[in-house]
């Protein structure tokens, strides 16, 4: 499956900014959500190919949003990249636990985030 549409859910307007430009300039048509209920009404609207989700949020956070749309019928097999400034190792493996495809630390390094993206399309 041809990665093309792609849903950014981050608190932060900076990142999303960031990132945006950066998967625009790049070819992909990308959504935002700043939090899991944003999330969640960009999903009933439009199926994304690719969720990229911050971790540290106010609310549901990273892992318990990756955690509901990965166990959700409704939304398997989008993969799901978390996107955080957490470094540790048991981070990423508690991420993987919760249904996420991969995880990339912040700040976002494009030609990784390009590299994880083709290896999921």
């Amino acid at each position: 499956m041809a990665i093309h549409k792609v849903l950014i859910v981050d608190d932060s307007k900076t990142e999303i900014w960031f990132l945006t430009d950066l998967l625009q300039r790049n070819g992909f048509a990308v959504r935002s959500a700043e939090n899991a209920s944003e999330a969640f009404a960009r999903l009933a609207e439009e199926r994304p190919d690719l969720i990229l989700v911050d971790v540290v949020m106010p609310g549901q956070n990273g892992f318990q949003l990756t955690r509901s749309i990965s166990r959700s019928p409704d939304f398997t097999g989008i993969p799901i990249i978390l996107c955080t400034s957490k470094r540790l190792e048991t981070d990423r493996v508690w991420g993987m636990r919760q249904g996420a495809s991969d995880y990339i630390t912040k700040p976002v390094n494009s030609i990784e985030l390009f590299a994880k993206i083709k290896a999921l399309g």
